[in-house]
């Protein structure tokens, strides 16, 4: 079956950024030129999903509004004859995005449970929004290519080094193809004497309509929450689930680092700031 909805999940605190996520989310904080989260769903439009869900909070009204029109601004460029940010400005009203409020945070099983009856008996992409990938070819396009030959749920890894396994969901491997592994477990924040490989999990995924079902019956884990992860697992031992170690570059804009590296690496490649940012990064004093 095709997939045709993706889902974004964007209802955390952002407690790494405090004090400026009290006012604004986390993933309206910009990279170069425009917030994560546009990264996130340019992403998912670039590898052909037709639909997309926004789960968010009260909290996250700016979200919404980043993709709505605002007549007013339209007007201004319109008259003064700016017509590529007018284009800019303007088709980001145009995406077909639907916001779904997460009442209570309550883990991120249970953000994906709030989308249930808006994604059916249908397999579809998620997304956390704290991760960026850069690739010619869309992370999650990669993974959707991966579902077309497997006809199961699709995580993506990457492999870091052995001491920061501890920082992720760790998978149990079993190799399969080049880049594609059968997933025997998941094991969410192991020590380093736990984990039993160095693929970590990351913020795509292809699922299945089982994971609803397998999220009801998903224990309640760490700070009273519902955790993907933990239910990954659990339909791991249910159903084939496979890990594909996709190819682009991973920045994590949820913690400030990955932000200012996401910031540095985009905007070198920038073609109006890119000279100009590379000339101040020399004349730093980096000693």
């Amino acid at each position: 079956m095709k997939i045709r909805k993706g889902v974004i999940l964007a209802a955390g605190f952002g407690t790494r950024f405090l004090p400026q996520t009290k006012a604004v989310p986390k993933e309206m904080l910009p990279i170069v030129d425009r917030p994560v989260i546009q990264y996130v769903v340019e992403e998912a439009l670039a590898a052909g999903l037709e639909q997309i869900f926004i789960v968010t909070n009260l909290q996250k009204r700016d979200i919404e509004q980043h993709f709505d029109h605002d007549f007013e601004l339209e007007s201004s460029l319109e008259a003064k004859g700016k017509s590529e940010l007018l284009h800019e400005v303007a088709r980001l009203a145009e995406m077909d995005i639907t916001f779904v409020r997460q009442k209570e945070r309550l883990g991120n099983g249970h953000a994906v449970l709030t989308v249930r009856n808006l994604i059916g008996d249908e397999p579809f992409a998620l997304f956390f929004a704290d991760d960026v990938i850069v690739h010619r070819v869309p992370a999650i396009g990669q993974l959707i290519d991966a579902y077309k030959k497997y006809d199961a749920t699709i995580v993506a890894v990457q492999q870091v080094p052995r001491e920061q396994v501890v920082h992720y969901g760790v998978i149990e491997p079993e190799d399969v193809e080049p880049r594609v592994y059968r997933i025997k477990s998941i094991i969410e924040k192991p020590t380093i004497e736990e984990a039993p490989s160095d693929l970590t999990t990351v913020g795509r995924f292809v699922l299945t309509p089982e994971i609803f079902d397998t999220l009801d019956e998903t224990p309640v884990g760490r700070a009273g929450e519902v955790w993907l992860m933990d239910a990954l697992d659990r339909l791991s031992k249910a159903q084939p689930v496979y890990a594909y170690q996709y190819e682009g570059e991973r920045f994590d804009t949820g913690q400030p680092v990955g932000l200012l590296k996401a910031s540095l690496s985009l905007g070198l490649r920038n073609d109006d700031m890119g000279q100009e940012l590379r000339e101040f990064i020399r004349s730093l004093p980096l000693d």
